[in-house]
């Protein structure tokens, strides 16, 4: 491995330890949840405490345990900025997914770095998945690192950052009361992420979370439903359900009561126990969507009509070589409940290109079943090997190039798709989520999203009309115009 890029020597992979990772935050559970900060800017503990930057990289996942360790931090005492030249410790959250995330792990751990020896930083921390995988050789090839921590040793985070003298003491604890369950990070606070679970029991064959984040392992219901009402509180008005496969929810609690609640259980429980008016699923696996999920999908309007059900292929040859658990016929007999149970579904998937043994004949296969079933969204990446997965032994590797074309010949057949499902809308009256406001002059005064529009991933509404509009504002808009991703819209006026 050598210091500006990951992969270039074999690495070791280290095992996860089965028990969960949890944020080392305590005091009274609902108060301290309803005072979870609205962004990582307002969020202090001490007004002489250390200053804390956290750097994000990845998924969603890694937001989520990056807001946890913010409130842990504040909690403690620190100060979190969100600027790397104000802080004294800066700490990166790593990506280990693919080989491209790697490299922009290791490349911001070494920017951070160059601004320790510049003076600006007294310490530099990594932490996440990466770092699981791959700790000791980082510690080797990046000496000035201060601290590396696994995702199995961040309960070790604060203890391990005050034996260095850079929290207080624990009497200089910020009050248990003031202490938040989570800081928002994002720019847009009111999104946010609920992560249900951790790990995965899946052994997909091009996929390494089992080997950084363990088997599946949900969280309690009550846990949950005390977090959502907290970030309600906090003014979200958007909650992103996640976690590796989201439909899985519950099945490990399952094995030792036949009782515990599943994923459903799991809504109804948010649904009556927060004020949050949007929810939104993602990694919902095909064959873990049941009947009872459809029904739930199609009679609570706060859960949005919208799905992403990630399928990764449309050949059955390659879906069974990828090891996944589903095939053609599940995709469509559950893409055939949802559509005929919930009128207007947006329907979100991604696909792997160029897997090993990727044939011409495969990657026709998944086109045709992508136009025949009419995914709204379509996320498509090409195959990155990763040492220590099961694809990375297979035969028939795809030359990178052969599977770019595949890449962008899919993308160019999903935008014709996308521009069709946006140029149907035109005409149409819905509700949006307003994410930020615009210069007055310019020919729009802010973007939204629709409840089938999800944030990052998906296009954006640009919307027309008053400028009396806030982020976190729900709206009602007209549909005037259509792009390939995006929509123009107008404010409905009262």
């Amino acid at each position: 491995m050598t210091r500006t890029h990951a992969g270039t020597r074999t690495l070791p992979v280290f095992p996860l330890s089965p028990d969960p990772v949890r944020a080392d935050v305590s005091g009274d559970a609902v108060l301290r949840d309803v005072l979870a900060a609205r962004h990582v800017a307002t969020a202090a503990g001490r007004a002489d405490g250390p200053r804390v930057a956290i750097i994000t990289l990845g998924c969603d996942k890694n937001t989520v345990d990056s807001e946890r360790m913010l409130a842990a931090l504040v909690g403690q005492g620190a100060h979190i900025t969100p600027e790397v030249d104000d802080a004294d410790v800066v700490i990166v959250n790593t990506c280990g997914f693919i080989q491209e995330a790697k490299e922009q792990s290791i490349e911001t751990i070494l920017e951070a770095c160059e601004a320790k020896e510049r003076g600006s930083l007294a310490a530099v921390v990594a932490v996440g998945c990466l770092v699981e995988r791959h700790g000791a050789e980082l510690a080797a090839e990046i000496p000035e690192v201060d601290l590396l921590l696994g995702l199995t040793d961040l309960p070790r985070l604060l203890p391990e950052l005050r034996s260095r003298g850079y929290l207080p003491e624990p009497d200089a604890h910020v009050p248990l009361m003031e202490r938040p369950l989570r800081i928002l990070s994002t720019t847009t606070p009111h999104t946010s992420y609920l992560k249900i679970s951790e790990g995965c029991d899946h052994t997909c064959a091009f996929c390494a979370i089992p080997l950084m984040r363990g088997l599946h392992r949900s969280q309690p219901v009550e846990e949950l439903v005390r977090e959502a009402a907290g970030l309600g509180a906090a003014g979200v008005k958007e909650l992103n359900i996640v976690s590796q496969d989201t439909t899985w929810y519950g099945r490990d609690l399952r094995r030792h009561d036949p009782r515990a609640p599943l994923l459903p259980d799991l809504l109804r429980a948010l649904l009556a126990g927060t004020d949050v008016p949007w929810y939104r699923l993602f990694y919902m696996y095909p064959s873990g969507i049941t009947r009872e999920m459809v029904e739930l999908l199609a009679s609570e309007p706060r859960i949005l009509r919208y799905l992403d059900v990630p399928i990764q292929h449309g050949s059955d040859r390659i879906l069974k070589r990828m090891r996944r658990p589903e095939r053609q016929a599940t995709i469509r007999e559950r893409v055939g409940w949802l559509r005929e149970a919930v009128p207007g579904l947006t329907l979100r998937t991604t696909v792997i290109v160029g897997f090993p043994g990727e044939t011409d004949a495969d990657f026709r296969e998944m086109l045709d079943l992508l136009d025949e079933i009419g995914f709204d969204r379509v996320g498509a990446f090409a195959y990155s090997l990763e040492e220590g997965t099961r694809a990375a032994e297979l035969d028939g590797q795809v030359d990178p190039a052969e599977a770019r074309d595949r890449l962008e010949e899919l993308s160019e057949a999903q935008r014709a798709i996308s521009f069709e499902r946006n140029a149907s809308l035109v005409g149409s009256t819905t509700l949006a989520l307003v994410d930020e406001r615009v210069d007055e002059d310019g020919e729009y005064v802010a973007v939204a999203r629709t409840p089938a529009q999800a944030l990052d991933v998906d296009g954006v509404t640009h919307l027309r009309g008053p400028a009396d509009v806030d982020p976190g504002d729900i709206v009602e808009v007209h549909i005037v115009d259509a792009l390939d991703y995006d929509l123009v819209a107008e404010l409905r006026t009262t």
